[in-house]
């Protein structure tokens, strides 16, 4: 038998009745705030999450006691009370009460329109939500009394019952199809993919509708006090005279009004001022009281203005931050409770222009999000075109199947990046973050034909030169030319951030290749450099054909030779990072990929290198092949090139030297960080170390000039996480690099788990994308060893992170529990590194 439940436990809405967020949710207690605040609201009776539970496993209920609480025939409206207000919620029933009677009392009083439009409005909403039935076969454009009468009449066929007349009836319906509506499957994953716990429960409020249809000025309305889009202060909303209760039940028949003065038409202000100068200063009170901006729901009866809820107003990341700094400015919040109002990746939005999301274009083609923003341009399929359209000044949108060091040049100039394979961390996801350009990797639905240059999806097909938006930071490519929103990178964005760097305790540096990635990573106040790569420096033409003919040298001195005119370039690019930062510490990355990622591979690149070499094609091709390997993340690459050709390193050692001598001698003494890349041995750092004190000696003894330097690993292979102690013995630092040390864990190429990454994750096989998010449990294990090891062995040792996981709040989280000194991530992550670390401390001192 079913549980006999008087609902007792419920609490009516005064200043006094029990009701917290966490037993009746959040708009239940908001209603009890405003009551608080001498807001005219009606009469409201908050049902627990208790209550609504027992409701939805199927306790009688006994409704005399609650409606006790209403005048006779009062018309009744029930919303949902979650704790959270983006967890969601059925959807309002109002006009609960209404029936054949009330249905004639009204349209006594005030028309037969009126009455007829409240009565189907509800008929509508009952037959869909509580009843089941199919919405369509009541949806009416006009409201008629014919088509009420239909309405009925379809309602009894479909249910083999007569529409329910009694209110109480009709108010236990609607209670039990909102309880079970939230204990529903589709209803639990939808609210926990927002963030809700699985027990999550649900409140309810009854609440006595307020007029609106009232003789006099009457209607309902909804007004805002900012604008949502950038946080400025405006009045914003409409207001419905004569509508109906509520801005669900807005009919068509009322007049719209403008809330403020416009020339296009009557406004609220002008018809009632009392009415608008009160909703003014009730806004501005719970402003101050709730320390919130809110909207307010509100109907006007005869002239009396009645407020039904107040709900913080849903804003876009630029209002967000916009909001926060001016409630903490003006005393009504803390500086921390800004800080902690605003989610880190929100700050990805401010930083690159957005697709309009009131913009709405056709889906071409979906993907990973891999780098954040908006773009729109011409399609090209090379990097060449690329570097053809930004010669012609003309946008334009680079679609790869999947990028490489070539296209490097490309993506520079290219308004944004699509690829057809790869995942998070693969090439082009990695470039794209670092240059700030908006990406979409791993879109596997696109076919791409280079030979005819067009690209397929979903059975539509485009040509070069068609015109795509890209939003990377939903990974989605839209067709055609779609509004996008510039950057808001504005007083508030700098404020909020120096608040949060007087509040974080761990160092924030950028990965930055580029004197561009640099100005931007200073731009951001990132602490230096954590990660420069050296090798992208040597993909412009000029280096490139050095490069080249470096490879292809028949003899070290040859070698030494092309090495000998690419050293005053690479001086040049470190002495221009050494000015740009300022003093502050640059990590310098050794030369780290193979060599065959510098050789062409067509066979028309290949010809064009053996006219600029001078040498037989044959030749070419024979040792272009030689190069290649089977697995070229585990081949010749990282510190094994600096062991068998020392050339390189000796080359850029130097380089790195004489722009310290040079800048040193022009400003304040410059102390560089020399990163060798990808050690599995202490043998192999001492080899490096040995030619590096060689080559300082060296310089300092023909230019006459002390300086000091650092030398650290970038501790890329398990080996060397698990030999930290003995490595840590040679370096001043470990710097952990998280990409390649989750490929080498898991056994897992990053350019082609996306492939499959999303059925695992889906399957319950990974948690996350270990791309993407750090894998604590095997990653993280292997951080924590080497951190243990190296500091028992160097205690003064310097620990960082500077994989792509460097600008991940979690990381961050992870890093700062470990004792690391900083992180490094690309530049345009650093802001939201520096509001996550700084949350890290905040949250664990409340």
């Amino acid at each position: 038998m079913p549980k006999y439940l008087t609902l007792t436990d419920y609490a009516q809405i005064t200043g006094s009745a029990p009701i917290k967020r966490q037993t009746h949710g959040w708009r239940a207690k908001c209603l009890q705030r405003l009551v608080r605040l001498d807001m005219p609201v009606p009469q409201t009776i908050a049902l627990s999450f208790a209550v609504v539970r027992e409701i939805a496993t199927g306790a009688q209920m006994n409704l005399r006691h609650l409606l006790s609480h209403f005048p006779q025939g009062q018309l009744m409206s029930v919303r949902p009370s979650a704790e959270h207000p983006q967890w969601g919620g059925p959807a309002a029933i109002l006009n609960i009460g209404m029936n054949d009677d009330k249905h004639a009392e009204i349209a006594a009083l005030y028309g037969e329109p009126v009455a007829t439009e409240m009565y189907l409005r509800f008929v509508q909403s009952y037959a869909a939500h509580v009843a089941h039935l199919d919405p369509d076969m009541f949806d009416v454009t006009e409201p008629s009394l014919p088509a009420l009468q239909a309405a009925l009449r379809d309602f009894e066929m479909e249910t083999d019952d007569p529409f329910p007349q009694s209110p109480a009836q009709q108010l236990a319906d609607v209670l039990r199809s909102m309880a079970r509506a939230w204990e529903g499957t589709s209803a639990r994953l939808l609210r926990q993919a927002k963030g809700a716990p699985m027990e999550a429960g649900l409140g309810l409020v009854v609440q006595a509708m307020a007029g609106g249809i009232g003789a006099g000025e009457s209607g309902a309305g909804l007004i805002r006090f900012i604008d949502a889009e950038t946080g400025a202060p405006q009045v914003t909303g409409r207001f419905k005279s004569r509508g109906l209760h509520g801005m669900e039940a807005m009919g068509e028949g009322a007049d719209v009004l403008y809330l403020t003065r416009d020339k296009r038409g009557p406004s609220l202000e002008e018809r009632c001022p009392e009415a608008f100068a009160e909703l003014l200063r009730h806004g501005e009170f719970a402003r101050k009281r709730l320390r919130e901006e809110m909207e307010i729901e509100f109907t006007l009866d005869d002239g009396k203005l009645w407020v039904l809820d107040a709900v913080t107003v849903q804003r876009s990341s630029r209002a967000a931050v916009r909001v926060a700094v001016d409630l903490a400015n003006e005393g009504i919040i803390e500086r921390d409770e800004a800080l902690m109002r605003i989610p880190p990746k929100a700050l990805s939005e401010l930083l690159h222009r957005q697709v309009d999301p009131r913009s709405r274009g056709e889906v071409f083609v979906r993907g990973i999000a891999a780098s954040p923003g908006g773009a729109r341009g011409r399609i090209v399929f090379s990097s060449s075109a690329a570097q053809s359209c930004a010669a012609r000044d003309e946008p334009c949108i680079l679609v790869r199947r999947e990028t490489t060091p070539e296209d490097i040049r490309g993506m520079h100039v290219a308004q944004a990046v699509i690829t057809e394979r790869g995942g998070m961390t693969s090439h082009a996801a990695v470039i794209g973050r670092g240059l700030g350009v908006p990406c979409v990797v791993g879109a596997s639905s696109m076919q791409i034909d280079e030979r005819r240059r067009t690209v397929r999806a979903g059975g539509v097909e485009l040509s070069e030169g068609d015109i795509l938006t890209v939003d990377g930071t939903n990974g989605l490519v839209l067709m055609g030319d779609v509004n996008l929103l510039e950057p808001a990178l504005d007083d508030r964005f700098v404020t909020l951030l120096d608040w949060a760097d007087a509040r974080r305790d761990i160092g924030i540096r950028a990965n930055a290749d580029t004197p561009a990635d640099a100005r931007i990573a200073r731009e951001f106040k990132a602490q230096g450099i954590g990660l420069c790569r050296t090798e992208h420096m040597f993909f412009e033409d000029d280096r490139l054909t050095l490069m080249r003919e470096m490879i292809f040298a028949d003899t070290p001195e040859d070698r030494s030779d092309a090495l000998g005119r690419l050293l005053p370039m690479q001086r040049d690019d470190f002495i221009e990072l050494f000015e740009i930062m300022q003093g502050q510490p640059v990590c310098i990355r050794l030369f780290d990929p193979p060599l065959h990622e510098f050789l062409p591979h067509s066979k028309e690149g290949l010809r064009f290198l053996a006219d600029a070499l001078n040498k037989p094609l044959s030749e070419i091709t024979r040792r272009a092949e030689a190069l290649s390997e089977f697995n070229p993340m585990l081949g010749m690459r990282g510190v094994r090139l600096g062991v068998t050709i020392p050339e390189i390193y000796e080359m850029q050692v130097r380089a790195i030297f004489e722009a310290t001598v040079e800048l040193t001698r022009r400003a304040a003494p410059v102390i560089p960080e020399i990163m060798i890349p990808l050690v599995s041995a202490m043998r192999e750092v001492e080899l490096v170390k040995s030619r590096i004190d060689a080559i300082a000696a060296t310089v300092r003894s023909r230019l006459g000039m002390d300086f000091d330097y650092r030398i650290g690993v970038m501790v890329e292979t398990p080996r060397a996480a698990l030999r930290a102690g003995d490595i840590a013995l040679h370096a001043s630092f470990l710097s952990f690099g998280t990409n390649d040390l989750t490929q080498m864990t898991y056994g897992l190429s990053r350019d082609d788990a996306g492939r499959f990454m999303s059925d695992y994750v889906k399957q319950g096989v990974f948690p996350e994308d270990p791309f993407h998010t750090l894998d604590v449990e095997g990653v993280g294990e292997l951080l924590k060893i080497g951190a243990e090891r190296g500091r028992r062995a160097r205690d003064d040792l310097t620990l960082s992170i500077c994989g792509e996981h460097g600008g991940s709040p979690d990381s961050i989280r992870f890093c700062r529990n470990l004792g690391f000194d900083y992180v490094s991530c690309s530049p345009f992550r650093v802001p939201v590194a520096r509001l996550a670390a700084a949350q890290l401390v905040i949250a664990e001192q409340e």
